[in-house]
């Protein structure tokens, strides 16, 4: 799934953290990065402010386990913050 315009980034991890099952995030290269590793979500900031970004503009997203891609859309939607 691709998820966009994401500013609430502290928020976006902690739901990440919530997730049963494993989360991966997609990169430009193809590579997949379990965002549930403390070090994967480090890496990712570290890029994302590297590029003098405020908000993650898109992320492709794989989750494995159904409830946990309604806990992403949920808070996509604004549902948890």
């Amino acid at each position: 799934m691709k998820i966009t315009n994401i500013s609430n980034i502290e928020g976006f991890f902690k739901v990440v953290d919530q997730c049963k099952g494993t989360v991966e995030l997609i990169t430009g290269e193809g590579d997949r990065l379990n965002l549930k590793s403390k070090l994967s979500q480090y890496v990712s900031l570290a890029t994302i402010f590297s590029k003098g970004e405020v908000e993650i503009p898109e992320l492709e997203l794989v989750a494995h386990e159904p409830e946990d891609i309604t806990r992403l859309i949920d808070f996509m939607m604004g549902g948890s913050k």
